[in-house]
């Protein structure tokens, strides 16, 4: 789904009582999640980046990442928001057109992160390339999601203050919604839930214990991904395969597997 229709199904998703929007790394991940029914699916940086060989956090470049995301919105037909990690530049301008090139590949959200490196960037550069990704993209035609890594960097201060403090700034700036990772305690979450005045997104399986969804929406979160996890599941078991292979040739990992018929089936209409 694309255009400003496929905008107005994602944001109107963040006004009900919660969603999951599960990501994927390539075209078949995304078809076989679209299948199961989520209305809307997101895009990993990191299953993207472990599907060309390479780690999370900067060796992907914005040309391999936008030909992944552009195979995925071909294969499905639901909204798709992309991972855009810190807007793939330096600069508010180089944010901005990354922003326009999204939305002319037919990606209606996205994610822009606060950080670079793991650390954050100043509070007002921050903002001023989330008001250049809202100035390429209008709102309503573009779910920005903004990103902050106060929790997630090395920064030393008090990471809720910060938080919302760039919450504030970020929607402020245009974002629709606010993505925190690496929240681990349930009563924090619920603070940040109800001081940032828009939906809050949280990502599950992150951080140690894991709180599950339904918990998170429960602790007013309304938007719940869950990053590189199910790329993670799916690589750790083509390990575990060739693992078997390698050192018994027996081939126990097709216990429970989809078969081919029922994957020829799923793929093929």
């Amino acid at each position: 789904m694309v255009g400003d229709s496929g905008a107005e199904a994602l944001l109107a998703l963040h006004q009900g009582p919660g969603f999951v929007i599960p990501n994927v790394w390539d075209a078949g991940s995304a078809r076989l999640l679209a299948q199961l029914g989520f209305p809307a699916i997101a895009t990993t940086s990191a299953g993207i980046a472990w599907s060309k060989g390479l780690p999370d956090g900067g060796p992907l470049s914005a040309d391999l990442m936008f030909e992944a995301v552009a195979e995925i919105v071909a294969a499905v037909g639901v909204p798709v928001s992309a991972d855009l990690e810190a807007g793939y530049g330096d600069t508010a301008e180089a944010v901005g057109k990354t922003v326009a090139r999204a939305a002319a590949l037919g990606i209606v959200g996205g994610n822009i992160e606060d950080a670079v490196g793991g650390t954050l960037i100043p509070i007002d550069d921050a903002a001023g390339r989330l008001e250049a990704a809202r100035a390429a993209a209008p709102a309503g035609t573009f779910v920005l999601n903004a990103r902050t890594d106060a929790y997630f960097s090395s920064f030393d201060g008090d990471p809720f203050g910060e938080t919302i403090a760039r919450a504030e700034r970020f929607v402020a700036a245009g974002a629709d919604c606010v993505f925190v990772p690496g929240v681990k305690d349930a009563e924090t979450i619920r603070r940040l839930a109800a001081e940032i005045p828009v939906p809050l997104n949280m990502v599950a399986g992150l951080t140690v214990p894991v709180i599950a969804a339904p918990a998170l929406f429960e602790l007013g979160v309304t938007r719940v991904s869950v990053g590189g996890s199910i790329a993670r599941a799916a690589y750790d078991a083509v390990e575990r395969a060739g693992r078997e292979l390698l050192e018994s040739g027996t081939l126990g990992f097709l216990d429970g597997a989809v078969s081919y018929a029922d994957m020829q089936r799923r793929l093929g209409g």
